[in-house]
Parts: C-alpha cells; structure tokens; sequence
C-alpha cells in the first residue's frame, strides 16, 4: 500500500492506495506546531480506527506547500514507517514540461493536479482548486503546464468581510435560493456564493479563450462540489484529484 500526503495551508490530506484503488483518506487541521511524534501518533490513531498497520505501507509520497511542516513529515516518515518519502519537486519526474518562468516557484499540489487532470481526463484541461487559495491552471493540448491564476481562496475572502466590516457579522459560507437577498445574512452569502461563481465563470472563459475551447474543465477541493453547483462552465469536480495525481507521480518514479 502507499501512503500519501497533501500538505495544505488549511489541511493535510492523507490517503492510502492499494493497488491502483484509493481505499481511505482523512483530512486534518494543518498546524506548524506540531512534531514529528505529534503527527506520528496522530496518523497512528487514524490507522488504528480503521485496523491498518504501518508495517503494511510500502512507499510514501508528499507534496507540501508549508516550507516548516515539511522537514517535519519528512522526518515522522523516516521514523514511524522506517522509509524515506518521496517529496514532490525540483528533480521528480512528472512527465509533463513546465512552461512557468521559474518552475520552482509552482506550489507542488498545482503540478500534481495538472498531472492528475491530463492523465485522467486529457489535455488541453484547466484545472480549478478551492483551496486557501483558489488557483486555475491551464494544461496545453500538448500536455505542458502553462501557468494559470491566483485568486483569494472562499474562507479567507469571507473572513476579511467579517473582519474589516464593523457592521457584518460572520456568516456560513451556503448556496443561497436566489441573489437578492433579504436579510444581511443572505445577502452576504449570495454575494459570497454568486461572487466566486463569477470569478470562475469569468476565469475559465478566458483561459479557454487562450488554450482551446474544448479544454475540458476539473475542479477539486474541499468547496468544489458546493460552488460548481452553480456554474455549467466546469465538466469534472474530483475531491480526489491531488491523491491520485501523487499516486501517479510516485509510479513514474517508482523505477529510481
């Protein structure tokens, strides 16, 4: 079995592979404070509610967008499986060029979900990622990465309103009936909701406008579900879009 992480600025997700089937996977708080024994014992829990061993991983692979955590996770790997992970970055082979100006400056989760979407549902793809930050990469009809873009992700736009508007309060970020709201909570979430799905409406449109047409488009992330339930412009959401593609990536190194 292989173990994978996706170390976020919010989450971690964890996942286990056997074979080529995704049979389990959590999501915990990402927090900087923890220690490598910490997220041992935490992960060792998690194994133990679902009668798993450590003995059984074979491999791990990470992919991390939180500089401090990574030594961390590095080093329980080391110590708890008795193996060393495979990190996601400059030197692993992906099997799609990158066309960025500086390929190193390129979160790791956004290669893996572009390598993820060209293998799964073909090229050219935008893939869209509600994460802390919602991100759209573009993937060429030749399968290269293009680069995409960067937008505030849903949890920290909703909470800069709360904090910088002395007069809103703090509301549940739903899809509300209709957008004209009657109340201030709903107005807020319909301008929430209704914002984002603008945003992505707007971006894709003009992504394919530059790579083709036909792109198909991938969304993922844990809000996903939620926001492409008001946009037709998204033809695939998969909230397991990162795993597979860190499932991916390890096989096309698994050789060294």
């Amino acid at each position: 079995m292989i173990l994978v992480f996706d170390v976020g600025n919010t989450n971690i997700v964890l996942g286990i592979f056997k074979n080529d089937e995704l049979t389990v996977s959590w999501r915990i708080g990402t927090d900087t404070r923890r220690t490598a024994d910490d997220l041992g014992m935490l992960v060792k829990n998690l194994f133990d509610h679902r009668g798993l061993s450590f003995s059984e991983i074979e491999a791990l692979v990470l992919s991390s967008v939180v500089p401090p955590l990574t030594p961390i996770i590095i080093t329980m790997c080391r110590r708890y499986f008795g193996r060393e992970p495979l990190v996601i970055g400059p030197g692993i082979k992906t099997g799609m060029p990158i066309r960025y100006e500086n390929p190193r400056e390129v979160g790791a989760d956004r290669i893996v979900n572009a390598v993820a979407a060209a293998h799964i549902y073909g090229c050219p793809a935008v893939v869209v990622d509600f994460g802390t930050a919602t991100t759209y990469c573009a993937i060429s009809r030749e399968g290269e990465y293009l680069g995409g873009a960067i937008a505030p992700g849903i949890a920290i736009s909703t909470e800069a309103l709360f904090v910088k508007a002395a007069k809103l309060p703090r509301v549940e970020f739903a899809h509300p009936a209709q957008v004209i709201g009657k109340n201030t909570v709903v107005s807020m979430q319909a301008g929430i909701y209704f914002g984002f799905v603008g945003q992505v409406d707007g971006i894709v449109t003009r992504i394919k406008a530059e790579i083709g047409q036909d792109a198909v488009v991938v969304a993922t992330g844990g809000l996903a579900r939620l926001i492409c339930e008001g946009t037709a412009i998204v033809d695939h959401v998969d909230p397991n879009l990162t795993l597979l593609g860190l499932k991916l990536i390890y096989e096309r190194n698994r050789s060294d």
